[in-house]
């Protein structure tokens, strides 16, 4: 049986260009919640932590990775 790890992360990060201050786009470190579940377990925790949870300007959101 597979395990997986669940984690959240921001999906973009504060950064300057021409002296303004910028969203850029770029996976940022990761956060893990729980580690060793099931698939099932991993999809479901993704699914509460995303649905309760606002992902805000840096898109920050759960997801999973096999081990």
């Amino acid at each position: 049986m597979d395990k997986y790890n669940v984690f959240t992360r921001n999906w973009y990060t504060w950064g300057y260009e021409n002296g303004k201050r910028v969203k850029i786009c770029r996976a940022g470190r990761k956060s893990y919640i729980k580690r060793g579940v099931t698939r099932d377990q991993a999809r479901d925790i993704c699914k509460v932590y995303n649905n309760n949870h606002n992902p805000g300007v840096l898109s920050r959101k759960a997801e999973f990775e096999e081990r």
